[in-house]
């Protein structure tokens, strides 16, 4: 028995986890997509590969230093350094150096180069968060497709539960002899067609809820669903601001007008680069180097007879010839001095200045120039175009948003109209005044109006949330 109560309790309890799937929320899905989206991750490592970039800018200030040595065996024949003599022998040597560099002007190049870094960095934050607007709003967008199939579907299901009522009832006519079987079989038919629209919108929501959760990067698609919520249609006074005063705040708020003028800034960074090629470049320079070797050294020279002589002169009176030894000169050799005490001695410096003047490169420098110039125009140009195309988009948006919301009023009264042709027309099939054809025409009407209510609503929704973010207005604020 207790056995029995513990396999309940764990059925109930994974039942229970089970019926609790997570459910998102807008908030929860901009903010996911945010963090995960492959787009964004990659505007994200290019403000990174950009804040390296200026750690290199800030490292050209800096001078350079390195060290070098050696350690080299010559085996076989070779002159022997001590002796000059060919021998076969095996020599060592070793060598150590250091040596440093320091840029003093070079056309402030380093200067700029650094001042380009830091807007490089700031253009790609722009780009960055220009992505994650841009990702908010196809988040948005996927979202209000979900809810808009999801309204559709409890709407089309309602419509097949009355048509399957209806068909109950036109069955009991038909056999009382009041109603032709004609009128049941018409009633069947717009039952299977019902039964169809249904299988389409519930495959139009599968695809929706995988198309959102692929801009989330989640995999379940089967379990992935959105929160039931049923927007009304939003209040908000920005119908009522002038075009001119959105494009006024569009130019604040958006990031593709920050964009091109960052880009004109670049270019203007670039071109005095360029030009700073032309200009003489001077850097400072230090050298060290020591060596040591394991060869031999003369220690002195030693004389020694080597048994004849030479005649020198003759003594006088005698005529007796002088005569002076003759002597070998001979090298003391002695084994190397130690290692260190030869770096000690046998170590350098060496420093100065060196000037670098351009004249003639094949015309790469003065090429550069005229090129950086080219993109810089081209820059203006774009930044120009990027206003004019700003002040496009908010001008349709505006006329979007103004368009979308007549289209449902305009949805509303259709749909209240076809509401009560549809209920004249189902109590005129009821007490026998009317055919079936006629009522499922009606029937089918009403269907399509209650659907074109919902597609202009969120269709208004999301072009009003369009214009909002011209204005400023986050997409979160949805919620």
């Amino acid at each position: 028995m207790k056995n029995g109560f513990l396999v309940a309790a764990l059925l109930c309890t994974l039942q229970f986890s089970f019926g609790q799937q997570k459910k998102w929320t807008l908030q929860e899905c901009v903010n996911y997509a945010l963090e995960n989206n492959i787009s964004v991750k990659q505007s994200e490592l290019n403000v990174k590969q950009n804040e390296i970039d200026k750690k290199d800018a800030r490292g050209n200030f800096l001078p350079t230093l390195n060290a070098s040595g050696s350690h080299s065996w010559n085996i076989g024949l070779n002159q022997n350094i001590t002796t000059g003599l060919l021998e076969n022998l095996t020599t060592q040597f070793t060598s150590f150096g250091l040596s440093s560099n320091v840029t003093l002007y070079n056309g402030l190049r380093n200067v700029n180069q650094l001042h380009r870094s830091n807007l490089a960095i700031l253009a790609s934050q722009y780009r960055l968060e220009d992505m994650k607007d841009d990702i908010s709003l196809m988040v948005a967008n996927s979202f209000l497709q979900i809810l808009f199939n999801k309204e559709q579907l409890k709407i089309q299901q309602a419509q097949y539960t009355i048509t399957k009522q209806d068909l109950i009832r036109t069955d009991e006519l038909v056999e009382a002899g009041v109603l032709p079987k004609g009128d049941a079989l018409e009633i069947k038919a717009t039952l299977a067609t019902q039964e169809q629209q249904i299988v389409n919108t519930e495959n139009a929501l599968m695809l929706s809820k995988i198309s959102l959760a692929q801009i989330l990067r989640i995999d379940d698609y089967e379990n992935f669903d959105t929160q039931d919520v049923v927007y009304d249609i939003p209040l908000t006074s920005i119908l009522n601001e002038s075009p001119k005063t959105i494009v006024e705040k569009a130019e604040q708020y958006r990031y593709d007008i920050k964009i091109a003028d960052a880009n004109v800034k670049l270019a203007e960074y670039d071109l005095k680069l360029s030009k700073g090629n032309l200009q003489p470049s001077l850097s400072g320079f230090y050298g060290y180097n020591t060596r040591a070797s394991n060869s031999d050294q003369i220690l002195g020279v030693d004389r020694v007879p080597d048994g004849t002589f030479t005649s020198i002169g003759f003594v006088e009176g005698s005529g007796e010839t002088v005569l002076s030894p003759n002597f070998n000169t001979e090298r003391i050799i002695g084994g190397p001095d130690g290692l260190f005490d030869q770096f000690s001695v046998n170590d350098g410096h060496n420093f100065g200045l060196s000037l670098r003047v351009p004249i003639f490169n094949g015309f790469s420098a003065k090429n550069n120039v005229q090129r950086s110039t080219v993109n810089l125009e081209r820059s203006k140009n774009q930044f120009e175009q990027a206003k004019l195309d700003l002040e496009t988009e908010v001008f349709q948006a505006m006329n979007d948003a103004k368009g979308a919301l007549k289209a449902y009023d305009a949805a509303l009264r259709t749909e209240e109209a076809r509401r009560e042709a549809y209920f004249y027309a189902k109590e005129r099939f009821g007490t026998g005044l009317s055919n079936s054809f006629d009522f499922s025409q009606s029937q089918a009407r009403f269907e399509q109006s209650q659907s074109e209510v919902i597609r202009t609503k969120y269709d208004y929704i999301f072009k009003l949330k369009v214009l909002e973010f011209y204005f400023g207005i986050p997409i979160q604020e949805l919620n």
